[in-house]
């Protein structure tokens, strides 16, 4: 029983994630122009990440007691959307501001580099929970 509601929650997180990389941010940007994109997504993120954050503690919740392999690997998701969302939007954010404020290739790649950062935890975090749904 609590395999299936780990699962099924795993899922529906997993869904979230793809939904949103998948067609919201792609359709924002080629819906909206630059700037209009930017504060749109801007204004969502923290919520996508508060959403993951909540989540993934009631997934962990679960996990502690039901499934050891799965606490690790969603407690691991936990802290991917808690430092995105504290620590890294955050920065992502200014970087922006300074690139589009000054048009400084150095402003520029540092947004990309924390940009690709992001990406990546996301990617893995997705991974993450397919194994777990796998498993």
């Amino acid at each position: 029983m609590y395999s299936l509601i780990i699962d099924v929650l795993v899922s529906f997180l997993l869904g979230s994630m793809v939904f949103f990389a998948g067609i919201v941010a792609p359709s924002t940007h080629r819906s909206l122009d630059k700037e209009q994109s930017g504060k749109l997504l801007r204004a969502v993120f923290p919520g996508y990440f508060m959403w993951g954050i909540i989540l993934s503690a009631i997934i962990l919740a679960v996990c502690v007691f039901h499934s050891p392999k799965g606490s690790v690997l969603i407690g691991f998701v936990l802290v991917g959307f808690i430092y995105s969302r504290f620590w890294l939007r955050p920065r992502v954010n200014v970087a922006r501001d300074k690139w589009h404020e000054s048009d400084s290739p150095q402003h520029k790649a540092h947004f990309y580099t924390l940009h690709r950062q992001s990406v990546i935890i996301s990617v893995l975090q997705m991974l993450m929970l397919f194994t777990i749904i796998i498993a």
